[in-house]
């Protein structure tokens, strides 16, 4: 029943590592499946290079296990969380990439310096701020999504334009309406940090891009008359 989900949140995790975004075991990726109200999760701790397909865990969207004998993801809640909350998105991705987790240590949003950032999304990428005690000895991956839902309602953002987050001390989540939509955002995450910091190292002072450019690139991509790519 689950097979071609496993096989496509397997490919998504495969992504990872050839794309340099993860180490040893560090990261996950989802992929949901609405008509069943299930998600497909990497197992906790399995090594990328021993991973198969029929080790993916299927999860319902309150984090319990309906098939696999492994146990899934320690983040596992935090995917259910979202997908619950987050009807439209289809897959989520989650690393420690160098640069994206270098912005969330130092617990700063991601400006926005140039095109690059601009056609993906047409704001800074934010960081939520850590967690509270509270929050760390409750329900720890429970509480992380609900943190994610904070920053975006305090800062205004739409989960739609804005597929990506930091979390001060941890790192990166991005999503998509794929799985490999996620793992995709997850790449783009790290080059757009890495680009910001070389940015700031070349000039402390650089402004953000201004409005007019900023909002060309996006709407060009993302924008009712896009004129991007070729179509459907």
């Amino acid at each position: 029943m689950y097979q071609s989900l496993k096989e496509e949140c397997y490919e998504a995790n495969m992504q990872l590592p050839k794309l340099g975004l993860v180490l040893f075991t560090f990261g996950n990726v989802s992929a949901v499946d609405r008509g069943r109200g299930v998600f497909a999760i990497k197992p906790s701790g399995v090594p990328y290079e021993k991973l198969q397909p029929n080790d993916i865990v299927i999860c319902d969207y309150d984090a319990k296990i309906v098939e696999g004998t492994m146990r899934p993801s320690s983040d596992t809640k935090t995917h259910a969380l979202l997908y619950k909350t987050w009807d439209k998105i289809g897959g989520i991705s989650h690393t420690h990439s160098t640069y994206a987790v270098a912005w969330s240590q130092a617990g700063l949003d991601i400006p926005i310096f140039g095109t690059t950032h601009a056609d993906h999304t047409h704001q800074d990428i934010p960081c939520a701020p850590a967690l509270t005690d509270e929050m760390i000895q409750g329900d720890y991956e429970h509480e992380t999504g609900h943190q994610i839902f904070n920053c975006f309602a305090d800062k205004g953002l739409v989960n739609s334009e804005m597929e990506m987050v930091l979390l001060q001390n941890h790192g990166p989540f991005t999503w998509g309406k794929t799985a490999e939509k996620a793992v995709y955002n997850s790449a783009v995450l790290e080059e757009l940090a890495k680009m910001a910091y070389l940015t700031l190292q070349i000039n402390p002072n650089t402004p953000r891009i201004k409005d007019t450019l900023r909002l060309k690139h996006y709407e060009r991509k993302h924008g009712t008359n896009a004129y991007y790519g070729q179509g459907c």
